[in-house]
């Protein structure tokens, strides 16, 4: 496959799958005698694992480390789980820190609808009271 099947394949662009390539999170495509990349099927199954890791929240340099060691052999399996366990519990801190400023939010919301609702009742007022002088 070229790089723009997989791209498609994979809901990202050229760009991005070349930038995976020349950081190392998978290692160098095969190319045709023309240069265009001729992904197999173990290039696809990287490709694959990087965009799931990534949409799990993994950070670029995470994946750089992990796939470094996955390199390296066996002997890194703890190393790598290390990683994942790290990435998972930021993860988790960035989660409260949003479910926070969510509840922040809920309650400016709150009390903005009351406020509004309470300047709404006095502008409704005030238009009956001119009705009825007119």
């Amino acid at each position: 496959m070229n790089i723009t099947q997989v791209a498609k394949l994979f809901d990202l662009s050229p760009a991005t799958l070349r930038y995976y390539e020349s950081i190392g999170l998978f290692p160098p495509v095969n190319r045709k005698e023309s240069g265009v990349r001729d992904y197999n099927e173990e290039d696809i199954k990287w490709v694959d694992f990087i965009k799931c890791m990534r949409d799990s929240g993994l950070t670029i340099e995470a994946l750089i480390e992990y796939t470094s060691l996955f390199a390296s052999g066996d002997h890194s399996l703890e190393a790598r789980k290390q990683i994942l366990v790290d990435e998972r519990e930021k993860l988790i801190q960035k989660r409260k820190e949003l479910d926070e400023s969510i509840s922040r939010l809920a309650v400016k919301i709150k009390d903005y609808d009351g406020k509004l609702f309470e300047r709404e009742r006095k502008l409704k007022g005030t238009r009956v009271i001119e009705a009825k002088h007119d």
